[in-house]
């Protein structure tokens, strides 16, 4: 029983955000409220989804059990990100959360439109980006039941 707790508890995040402040403050965050994250960072959208194919130097890279993207990124954009993740049979299923400064309706009618499972406006002051955080942590990665991971896609 002991070896399926340790097998099965840490939760792989990936965080897409191309703003330092922002990723260390999650960073921060997750982990001073839940150890069992493994967060992994990608600073744009080409480099998510190479890490989500397990493409080039992302080779090994675990599939995340929650994506947490960004909508304003470089090289390509987030809402592309979002329409790919959601059209890709084997990546459809990891839940993506949307976690951006826009407030737009279009945003939030897109996204929701390319299938995201959540939209989060980042909050600009700091104590409430902490509280916003722990929140992701407190309902996606405690009360959520995830899809268990399959190993090969």
């Amino acid at each position: 029983m002991n070896h399926i707790e340790v097998e099965s508890s840490h939760l792989d995040v990936l965080l897409v955000e191309d703003s330092p402040g922002d990723v260390r403050l999650t960073q921060e965050v997750f982990r001073d409220t839940n150890m069992d994250i493994h967060l992994h960072v990608a600073s744009d959208g080409v480099e998510a989804m190479a890490f989500l194919r397990r493409e080039g130097v992302h080779a090994n890279a675990p599939r995340p059990d929650l994506i947490l993207l960004d909508l304003n990124l470089p090289k390509m954009d987030g809402r592309v990100v979002l329409a790919n993740i959601k059209s890709d049979t084997s990546l459809k299923s990891i839940p993506t959360v949307i976690l951006t400064t826009s407030e737009s309706e279009v945003d939030i009618a897109k996204s929701y439109r390319l299938q995201a499972n959540c939209y989060l406006s980042k909050p600009v002051q700091l104590e409430a980006f902490e509280n916003l955080v722990k929140s992701i942590n407190d309902f996606w990665l405690t009360k959520v039941k995830l899809p268990q991971q399959r190993h090969g896609g």
